[in-house]
């Protein structure tokens, strides 16, 4: 076993703990991957963006059932392989409507985290400045991150206001967080 096998395998079971760092970690590492698979299949870049955020929110969910002996991208990558196979499904038959009322249970049930080093980063920017930097995200992003951080809802709450499940919400936060960090970073040099 060489030594990024090694890590990765540590990373795995820290997320199978709880480890919020060691889900944000897994998430950099194979979003790419997935993100890329996504967007060959779908040759959407929004549709892609979805089903790579479903795929992380379901595998941080099922993260307890991965089975070491197995590659953890093949098993992203199946995940997400039946994501879109589901998404064609509901697709064809107009029933996306149907879905939303589900996700009830699991928003009551939902608990905000401890803030992370990025939602420091976030809320020690200059306000005009930030908000000059949201405004390069996508829409998608933007609203994610004016309803926690301006609007100071709880994951629970976007999820119940956007109608999606919490584990999305947390998903495209992370992803969100990230993205504007880079924007920031950037724009710094």
């Amino acid at each position: 076993m060489d030594k990024n096998e090694e890590t990765l395998h540590k990373l795995i079971d820290k997320a199978k703990q709880g480890n919020q760092i060691a889900f944000s970690s897994l998430l950099d590492y194979f979003w790419n991957d997935v993100y890329g698979f996504q967007l060959i299949r779908t040759k959407n870049e929004n549709d892609a963006e979805d089903i790579t955020i479903q795929t992380f929110s379901k595998a941080f969910d099922k993260i307890h059932s991965f089975d070491d002996s197995y590659e953890f991208k093949t098993w992203l990558i199946t995940i997400s392989k039946n994501l879109h196979v589901d998404l064609i499904r509901k697709r064809k038959r107009n029933i996306l409507e149907s879905s939303e009322g589900r996700n009830n249970d699991v928003v009551q049930k939902a608990l905000d985290d401890a803030p992370s080093a990025e939602d420091s980063l976030i809320t020690e920017q200059n306000l005009a400045a930030l908000l000059g930097y949201i405004k390069k995200l996508k829409p998608h992003y933007q609203e994610v991150i004016n309803l926690r951080y301006f609007h100071e809802l709880s994951y629970a709450e976007i999820a119940e206001k956007l109608g999606e499940p919490i584990n999305n919400i947390k998903v495209k936060l992370l992803r969100a967080k990230k993205l504007l960090a880079e924007v920031i970073t950037t724009q710094k040099q």
